[in-house]
């Protein structure tokens, strides 16, 4: 959701182009019009303007999928139209959903017999999933505590400073303190030595990260569980954890599957996958398994039956369409094993090829691994002169989306630039953004240094010999931070 202020003055009206042939008169922008205009007009106007959005194949921030096949795009837009909560009315989509659900569950190596149903549900998003996965380690460690005659009103939840921002959102909506665990200069994920010192009794949870928003890299899932084993059996506190797999689960099963993350490891007792990431299927749709029935507290499911039916319900929100679920279960069976591995595995290599070539500049540092999910993060290696957000700004005049960006505590002097390789980036954009890279470096190296241009050449060698390149890099950073605030605060995300 994008909170927004609506302008006033001269951009009251939205005036049309080709629409004036079935309207003349301007429309209003930020009230509804008094009549109706032709169904034409109504389409042309919009898609003029949508016109100025990004292309979403060049998007190379997003991890979300942009490209699905034709006959799944047919099979969302026949079932835009159902809602899903109406279980009773569409059983068959109900049915596709646990399908899903068991196919995920076991594919994370749940503990399921052949004949046993997997504890699961899909939401709109990671942030739905992790919330309830989060509320489900809140209620069972309120329900621990209760029966141990022990308080229960200061619940924590242990995370790397890498996390994405919906664990935030989830500390400070059902209000448990996020205890984070600050990052460092080369090392961009959460400490399992350090998150383990961490916890304490109020701890409900520890979240590992496979796949960090920030440099694409698996945290050492294994090696928090066996920390987290010995701690417990010390204490008698039985921390559990939770991964966010957003990004990762759908890549570690098929290119890495001696790695040890899921449900293999006994401390692991949810687990969230976004099927809108590397599931391939368009923004909607994320999926939250636990490992048994017992993982999720029965009092937080709802029964309804005023659809026609008992239906048990644990979501954040209530209707939704069903499209997503459907396309969901199309490239499961669609694609099977076999499939996603080629799908994976071709990102992979996309992403060498990729890394490759940005190395042959040598002008970057790569800050993303080799294993994790298939993306390159890199930063200058010199930033005497220019930085990474002049380089993202000056590629958006090829088209591309590269979204430059401060790392979190302790590491916010590092910046870096982030391409995520996704199913519909061919090595051909690759290549094609490497030669693009270089161009942008050689128009750089002809232009004079912003910080010059700001301080003044005399002023910016006198800071240069009294600091040293972190403090200068560091005020450049927050100066691009105003800027880009500045441009952008008409807007604010959420």
């Amino acid at each position: 959701m994008v909170l927004s202020r609506a302008a006033t003055g001269s951009e009251e009206n939205v005036c049309s182009t080709f629409g004036s042939r079935y309207v003349r008169t301007a429309l209003p922008k930020h009230e509804i019009g008094e009549s109706s205009i032709p169904k034409e007009a109504a389409y042309q106007i919009i898609k003029d303007e949508l016109m100025l959005d990004g292309n979403p194949r060049l998007n190379l921030a997003s991890f979300v999928t942009t490209w699905m096949e034709p006959e799944c795009d047919k099979l969302i837009m026949e079932s835009i139209n159902k809602n899903y909560v109406d279980m009773d009315e569409y059983p068959v989509t109900t049915e596709l959903q646990n399908r899903c659900v068991n196919m995920i569950a076991r594919l994370f190596n749940a503990p399921l017999g052949e004949t046993e149903t997997a504890m699961g549900v899909g939401t709109v998003g990671s942030s739905e999933a992790i919330m309830l996965a989060g509320l489900a380690f809140k209620r069972n460690w309120q329900n621990k505590r209760k029966a141990e005659g022990k308080p229960y009103d200061k619940p924590n939840i242990v995370t790397g400073a890498n996390v994405q921002v919906c664990w935030e959102k989830f500390a400070r909506y059902f209000e448990v303190e996020l205890k984070e665990v600050k990052l460092s200069e080369g090392y961009y994920v959460m400490d399992p030595d350090k998150a383990a010192e961490m916890v304490d009794e109020n701890t409900i949870c520890v979240a590992a990260i496979l796949g960090s928003t920030l440099n694409g890299e698996f945290e050492d899932v294994k090696r928090l569980n066996d920390l987290l084993v010995k701690k417990n059996e010390e204490t008698g506190w039985n921390t559990p954890i939770h991964v966010d797999a957003a990004s990762g689960g759908f890549i570690a099963p098929f290119i890495y599957p001696e790695l040890e993350w899921d449900f293999r490891l006994p401390l692991v007792k949810s687990i969230n996958v976004s099927g809108h990431k590397y599931g391939l299927v368009y923004a909607g749709i994320d999926w939250v398994v636990w490992r048994t029935q017992q993982d999720l507290p029965d009092e937080l499911i709802f029964h309804i039956n005023y659809l026609g039916a008992d239906q048990p319900t644990f979501t954040l929100n209530f209707s939704k369409g069903s499209s997503q679920i459907i396309a969901q279960y199309y490239q499961l069976i669609r694609l099977g094993f076999e499939g996603y591995k080629n799908v994976m595995e071709n990102c992979r290599e996309n992403m060498v090829v990729l890394r490759e070539g940005i190395e042959k500049t040598e002008r970057f540092n790569i800050v993303s691994k080799e294993v994790g999910v298939p993306l390159v993060a890199f930063s200058l290696k010199d930033h005497s002169f220019h930085n990474e957000f002049e380089i993202s700004e000056m590629l958006r005049r090829f088209g591309w989306i590269v979204p430059a960006y401060t790392m979190p505590a302790d590491a916010q002097h590092i910046t870096v630039l982030r391409v995520v390789i996704r199913e519909d980036f061919s090595r051909t954009l690759a290549e094609r953004l490497v030669a693009d890279i270089v161009k942008v470096l050689h128009e750089l190296d002809t232009l004079p240094s912003k910080i010059s241009r700001k301080m003044g050449a005399e002023d910016f060698g006198n800071v240069k010999g009294k600091k040293v390149e972190r403090d200068i890099l560091m005020e450049v950073i927050v100066g691009w931070r105003k800027f880009v605030k500045e441009r952008k605060k008409m807007n604010g995300v959420c």
